[in-house]
């Protein structure tokens, strides 16, 4: 029974792991081309026309955009699906394992928010401030990774649902201050798309098309509404099933009758038996819920092609006529280097003080503080919401902000926690 859960957790991790080390060679390789002789060809190729129509209706979008808009719609949704599989029918289960993370996420959002517009204010750029919110889940899990088995599994858990709980806030941050003015009509039309949905859900409906057409309604519906339509992906994740279709009981009725055949030439022709043997591999495919379905089909595309492909056409940042100190990237870097950590970390105490959560027996604080320093890894989230927040004279400035914090903190963090597991084995 471990298994079901432990397992789909470790394929996870390792998911995680790798798409890290991809998600940084691209986003090395954007900053590099960015900054050499390719720099105006490079940038020029991530801004072509893009269009799709049917008769009359074009919907016309800069490459950049497609990928910022429509692939990472995927990646939020397959985020949502490891939250909800995570709390429901994994390691989360029950409020007291959820609310350390959950506490951790919460304190790792507001304080670098009140750091950032403290540094900000009076200054343009401080509706920016979402730029510091979130954890980029792939390459936190990458630097635990370079640790291996130094680090306890508690700690890698808290990480990996802190990073998770954080992508979800930062996207509902999304919604409701990066959004446009709201367009009622459009939006009704996004209530009734997902009514339809959980409609098709409840009476039974399987078919993966069905629900892709039924998403892409939805999608549309937000963009066209003035919510950023990226929310398509984390609402329609959280309203995935995470039961099966086909109980164990069941499952274990009909794999029986199966089972129970005698050897023999008896699957062939339009017989019952073989009628029995298609209905046994419908029933072990369906006894899978959907939530853990999706999952293990998108998660690698979302970690070894959307990501590298987001920070391909967004890591991109020209050093040149940047100052060293201007004050977006201080406060981003800020935000990310102190606010983070600080926040994570206090809130977390605050919860296990007050009796809302519990620390895990092999997570010291030590260790949960070291691992807090990796929160501030945002790139991916934080280039997310950069580009959504500031002009182009500013954006560069505050992707410096977002590298510089993400790279400082990544080594810091690394530095503690090998310190920290090295003096552990020691003792």
């Amino acid at each position: 029974m471990a298994d079901r859960f432990t397992k789909p957790l470790g394929r996870f991790l390792k998911i995680e792991a790798a798409s890290g080390v991809a998600l940084l060679v691209a986003a090395c390789c954007a900053i590099i081309l960015s900054n050499s002789a390719w720099a105006s060809p490079f940038s020029g190729f991530w801004q072509t026309r893009v269009t799709f129509g049917v008769g009359s209706f074009e919907f016309a979008r800069s490459l950049q955009h497609w990928i910022n808009d429509a692939l990472m719609t995927l990646f939020f949704f397959v985020v949502a699906l490891e939250l909800k599989r995570e709390v429901v029918l994994g390691e989360l289960q029950g409020w007291r394992k959820t609310a350390l993370s959950l506490s951790g996420a919460v304190g790792g959002m507001l304080v670098p928010v009140c750091i950032y517009v403290a540094l900000m204010v009076d200054k343009p750029g401080m509706h920016g401030w979402g730029a510091v919110m979130a954890t980029d889940t792939a390459f936190v899990i990458g630097c635990l990774a370079v640790l291996g088995s130094r680090v306890p599994s508690s700690l890698r858990l808290f990480l990996l649902s802190l990073a998770i709980f954080d992508d979800v806030g930062a996207i509902m941050v999304v919604a409701i201050g990066y959004s446009d003015a709201l367009a009622w009509p459009a939006l009704a039309a996004a209530a009734l798309a997902l009514a339809v949905v959980l409609w098709a859900s409840h009476i039974g409906i399987r078919s993966i098309p069905v629900y892709f057409l039924l998403g892409s309604v939805v999608w549309l519906a937000f963009d066209a509404s003035g919510i950023h339509p990226t929310v398509a992906g984390v609402v329609l994740g959280l309203m995935t099933p995470a039961r099966g279709w086909v109980s164990d009981e069941r499952l274990h009725a009909i794999l029986s009758r199966v089972l129970a055949y005698p050897k023999g030439n008896h699957w062939s022709g339009d017989t019952a038996d073989r009628a029995h043997l298609r209905q046994a591999g419908r029933a072990t495919r369906e006894a899978l819920s959907p939530v853990e379905q999706l999952e293990m089909t998108l998660h690698p595309w979302a970690g070894f092609l959307i990501m590298p492909l987001f920070a391909l056409a967004n890591a991109g940042v020209t050093m040149s006529g940047i100052g060293t100190f201007e004050p977006v990237s201080v406060a981003i870097f800020a935000g990310l280097a102190f606010g983070k950590p600080i926040g994570v970390l206090g809130s977390s105490w605050l919860a296990v003080r007050f009796g809302l959560a519990t620390r895990p027996a092999d997570s010291s604080w030590s260790l949960l503080g070291g691992g807090a320093l990796l929160t501030g890894i945002g790139f991916t989230m934080s280039l997310f919401i950069a580009g959504l927040a500031y002009s182009p004279s500013m954006l560069d400035a505050a992707k410096v902000g977002v590298l510089g914090g993400s790279v400082v903190v990544a080594a810091t963090g690394l530095l503690v926690l090998g310190v920290l597991a090295r003096r552990q084995r020691a003792g």
